[in-house]
């Protein structure tokens, strides 16, 4: 395995399950049947807590989404589930046409996934559809109003799982930038619960669509795997994956996402300088609570956005430490 798959598979907390049986690939349908008679999600919308996806999923879903560009894309992922976890084992895109806000899955997509998952079944993989993929070009992991409606409409085959992957975030961090979410039902009221602990950033054009909608769907652990049953495969995608982040230079590939990253910050300090002004001609002393989460939600979008820039510097300064240089002695020793 090379250095950089090592820190890759470091980076995103990939842990090799046990090596000798590969349980979580194992497939039982009486279990599942069992599973889906007892349906315990029906009497508790916080049923599901945890997903586990295999390394390969992961890579092949984030490999689709760079694809993307700043177009939405959209695929599957196959799995099983197991007491209060989703089981992914495997992921595979759809034919959908998709624009910077949307995908959209037509008659076709659908059939493609019927072919699909008939074959796979033919071909000694029971594996069930657990749930969908798709991403957001540079604006986070969360569910919009239409990604909430539909997953509320994929959810009547029950359980299905919603999951979100920011390929420009994940390139600008070195890190895969992805989120899973379950819908509650439409009757169904959550309790008031404080703010998510994994803090980030959301355009302000972003912002109206992220609040409106953020009750009505609730976030999952994430926890990744790999086992001795994938390790060719997972070998062969990294090659792939590998030169491909190789040859980019994260500023310069990201470079719009960047650009858009600033002025968006630029407005929400505007909008914050606003907010503190008028509460201090107001003469309210108790809106110091509310300037200081003005300034807070600033100080941290810009921490952020300069975390990333530096991460980009670095992968530049390495890369050129490295191969500066290398063509011209490989030319000097076959000129000797």
């Amino acid at each position: 395995m090379s250095s950089t798959q090592k820190a890759w598979e470091i980076e995103n907390a990939i842990k090799l399950v046990d090596p000798y049986r590969d349980a979580l690939y194992s497939y039982d349908p009486e279990e599942q049947k069992a599973i889906q008679n007892e349906q315990p999600w029906r009497k508790d919308p916080h049923h599901f807590k945890n997903v586990r996806i295999s390394a390969v999923a992961l890579l092949k879903m984030v490999m689709h989404a760079r694809s993307g560009g700043s177009l939405e894309v959209m695929g599957l992922m196959q799995g099983k589930i197991s007491g209060d976890t989703f089981i992914v084992t495997d992921a595979f895109r759809l034919p959908v046409e998709g624009t910077e806000t949307r995908v959209n899955a037509s008659d076709e997509a659908n059939e493609y996934v019927i072919q699909y998952l008939q074959l796979c079944r033919e071909n000694g993989r029971a594996d069930n559809a657990v749930g969908w993929y798709h991403s957001h070009p540079g604006y986070g992991c969360w569910l919009s109003g239409i990604d909430v409606a539909t997953q509320m409409a994929q959810q009547f085959q029950d359980p299905f799982l919603a999951v979100v992957i920011d390929p420009d975030r994940t390139i600008s961090a070195g890190k895969v930038e992805i989120g899973a979410f379950r819908t509650y039902p439409k009757d169904y009221q959550p309790p008031n619960s404080q703010e998510d602990d994994d803090y980030q950033t959301i355009p302000l054009a972003k912002i109206e669509d992220f609040g409106a909608h953020a009750s009505q769907y609730y976030s999952l652990e994430i926890s990744h795997y790999k086992s001795t049953l994938d390790t060719h495969l997972l070998e062969l995608l990294w090659n792939k994956y590998w030169v491909s982040t190789l040859s980019q230079s994260p500023l310069f590939t990201n470079r719009e996402y960047s650009s858009k990253q600033m002025l968006d910050l630029s407005q929400k300090i505007r909008n914050a300088e606003k907010s503190i002004q008028s509460s201090s001609r107001g003469g309210h002393m108790g809106g110091r609570g509310s300037k200081d989460s003005h300034m807070e939600k600033v100080v941290r979008d810009s921490n952020k956005i300069a975390g990333e820039e530096i991460t980009g510097l670095m992968a530049g300064e390495i890369k050129a430490k490295l191969f500066e240089g290398v063509g011209a002695a490989a030319r000097s020793e076959s000129a000797a």
